[in-house]
């Protein structure tokens, strides 16, 4: 499968996958990049719909963070033939974001929220880098941090239908320094979802500071699935 495409979670956009992205194109991949709004898991999906409906074969979908819920619930597609999951949410039916993170593991690092307004939320710009992007430079995830993307309601409300990973191969690459999603609560939801795991240090932002390590998960994916 030559066909991937990136999807990207929440309070960024699809600039982040730019490693990624010169790696695999330099491997003969056709890559194209979701641009989210994130305002509705609904909207997001469709989204990714109408760029699966354009390629020519079969695709491997690759969700980050929330982009993990978009494809789990667009991956039902009859021209995906593998999902890969990047230190993302992997919803059962009827699970959302939401219920996902409503109770997390004793002593796990908690999301720097700030207040939901007018439907949208953020997060706290000053504990943005050590909570996100631990292993970027202070620049680098300031710049993140200043360019953040709200997050609506409707995104992190949204429940899956049929999960694809019942009926597609999956891969999961774990960040095991993650701040965002707690590497246990990833752990897990791969072992659900009858993952391939594969496990690198990193931050939540892994796909930005390590983009080989997502690379060689992905052409795992892409070579077997």
């Amino acid at each position: 499968m030559r066909n991937v495409i990136l999807v990207h979670g929440a309070f960024v956009d699809g600039s982040g996958w730019a490693g990624v992205h010169e790696r695999l194109v330099a491997a003969g991949y056709q890559v194209t990049i979701a641009q989210n709004a994130t305002r509705s898991l609904a909207e997001d999906v469709a989204a990714v719909r109408r760029l699966i409906a354009l390629q020519d074969g079969p695709v491997t979908l690759v969700g980050h963070s929330y982009g993990g819920v978009v494809t789990t619930e667009a991956g039902v597609d009859p021209k995906v033939s593998a999902l890969v999951y990047v230190a993302a949410f992997a919803p059962d039916r009827g699970e959302s974001v939401d219920s996902l993170i409503s109770d997390p593991p004793p002593g796990a690092s908690v999301p720097p929220f700030l207040p939901m307004r007018d439907g949208y939320v953020l997060l706290d710009h000053d504990r943005f880098h050590a909570s996100f992007a631990g292993d970027l430079p202070e620049a680098r995830a300031r710049f993140m941090a200043d360019s953040q993307v709200p997050w609506g309601s409707g995104a992190l409300s949204g429940t899956v239908g049929e999960p694809a990973w019942r009926t597609r191969p999956s891969w999961y690459l774990v960040a095991a320094d993650d701040r965002m999603i707690p590497p246990l609560a990833q752990r897990a939801m791969a072992e659900r979802a009858g993952a391939t795991v594969v496990e690198a240090p990193g931050s939540h932002a892994i796909y930005v500071s390590r983009p080989e390590a997502v690379v060689e998960v992905i052409e795992l994916a892409a070579a077997t699935g």
